[in-house]
C-alpha cells in the first residue's frame, strides 16, 4: 500500500468524521497554546471527537511535525537526517545501522520514515524500527504482538 495514498484516505476520513477541512482543524490546534504533541493530540481528541490514532495522524499532519514533513520541509535525504542522528558518539554506530538496513531491504518494500533519533520502517503501518538506543547499541524494534520474549528477543 502507498503510504501517501493511506495518510490521504486517513485524512479525508478524519475530514468526514469532523465535518471540517484540514485547514479548519489545524486553525484551532495552532490557536491552542499547546505546544506539546500529546497535549495537542489530547486536545484533537477532546475538541474533534476523534480517536487517538486519527488526533495523532491529524497532529502530525496538519502541524508537519512528523519526522518525514520536517526533513522535507529542511530538504533533508533520509541519509541527511541518519547522519544528524549518528552524529558525535554515535557516529561509530552508522555502519551497525547500514548493515541492519542492507538486511531489511530483502523483506519486502516498505516505506522509510525519518524521525528525530531513528528510522521508522512502515508499510500500511510501522512494522520496525532502526535507530541508536544508547551510545553503544543499535536498536532494531520489530512490531510483533503476540510474539513471547525469549532470552533473545525482548517482549
Amino acid at each position: 500500500m502507498d503510504m501517501d495514498k493511506a495518510v490521504a484516505t486517513r485524512i479525508a476520513n478524519i475530514q468526514t468524521k469532523t465535518g471540517r477541512s484540514l485547514g479548519e482543524l489545524a486553525a484551532p490546534l495552532r490557536a491552542s497554546g499547546r505546544d506539546k504533541h500529546g497535549a495537542l493530540r489530547t486536545f484533537a481528541q477532546e475538541q474533534f471527537g476523534l480517536g487517538y490514532g486519527d488526533a495523532n495522524t491529524l497532529v502530525h499532519i496538519a502541524l508537519r511535525t512528523d519526522g518525514a514533513s520536517q526533513a522535507v520541509d529542511a530538504g533533508l535525504s533520509t541519509d541527511d537526517v541518519l547522519t544528524g542522528i549518528y552524529t558525535g558518539a554515535k557516529a561509530a554506530l552508522r555502519p551497525i545501522h547500514d548493515r541492519i538496513m542492507a538486511t531489511v531491504d530483502s523483506w519486502a518494500d516498505f516505506e522509510i520514515a525519518p524521525k528525530k533519533g531513528y528510522v521508522s520502517l512502515r508499510r500500511n503501518r510501522q512494522f520496525a524500527m532502526v535507530g541508536p538506543g544508547t551510545n553503544t547499541r543499535v536498536d532494531l524494534r520489530l512490531n510483533m504482538k503476540g510474539t513471547p520474549g525469549t532470552d533473545r528477543l525482548l517482549e
